[in-house]
């Protein structure tokens, strides 16, 4: 690993996949992820690695588009052959769309193809709402979507369409809280709800967020009753990974 990094992840060999060898001309998957300096946020990117080695069916190498290296671009330089990357964000916001490229492009591996951001899919919407449950919502709870925040207006125009999807899963009115960057803040739409006095009077706070660290420790600081934990580990995440690589795959032969 390059010595220029000051907070780098120690280097790992890639997440193996059971049954791979026979795959090995698929191209090598390229996990995408923030970066944390807390090392429980590390080990779960790991985890998310090794899960979605398994479903995808594909060795799985790990890569810090911020905070962290090796950075995307590194790793894809150290991989023979094609590279799907996939972003592991929420939304596409300025690191999928600035970021993640600009590493490639330095690294000479502006040939890789950079996957969907893993939002849209469905099954997050579940994990979100089966994450929420456990936390002690209960029908009547007011209930606000905490996202990390961007400002770029897609990627919180994306954020606003989990919203939507989340109220349809529960069947509940959600609203839209950021933690850093975008307004409202997060603990602005917990008190202004709470004011509205909606059913049971509870708030609880939906976690958009896939891994622990800063921004969710902040969440519970946000006056809600309850909040959910962050959408990893739940296979749900793995399972858009792996369906992201695929759909990569076949959109572009690579």
């Amino acid at each position: 690993m390059p010595a220029s990094h000051p907070l780098a992840a120690a280097p790992e060999s890639p997440a193996a996949a059971p049954g791979a060898a026979h795959r090995a001309h698929a191209p090598t998957l390229l996990l995408a992820v923030h970066g944390t300096r807390d090392p429980h946020g590390v080990a779960v990117a790991r985890a998310l690695a090794r899960h979605a080695a398994r479903c995808a069916g594909v060795p799985v190498h790990l890569g810090f588009a911020d905070v962290l290296g090796p950075d995307v671009g590194e790793v894809a330089a150290a991989v023979e052959g094609p590279v799907v990357v996939v972003p592991a964000f929420l939304s596409a916001g300025y690191h999928v769309h600035v970021d993640i490229p600009a590493q490639l492009e330095r690294a000479g591996r502006a040939d890789a193809v950079v996957a969907g951001a893993l939002g849209g899919d469905a099954r997050l919407i579940t994990a979100a709402a089966r994450r929420l449950r456990r936390a002690g919502w209960v029908p009547g709870d007011a209930v606000v979507l905490a996202a990390a925040g961007s400002s770029d207006a897609g990627a919180r125009a994306q954020v606003r369409g989990a919203a939507v999807r989340l109220s349809r899963a529960l069947d509940a009115p959600v609203e839209v809280g950021y933690i850093a960057t975008a307004e409202p803040r997060v603990p602005d739409v917990v008190a202004r709800v709470r004011g509205q006095g909606r059913g049971t009077g509870r708030v609880a706070i939906a976690s958009w967020l896939l891994a622990p660290g800063l921004f969710h420790r902040r969440l519970a600081e946000a006056g809600a009753d309850a909040v959910a934990d962050p959408l990893c580990p739940d296979g749900a995440v793995a399972q858009a990974v792996a369906a992201r690589y695929r759909e990569a795959v076949a959109a572009q032969p690579v």
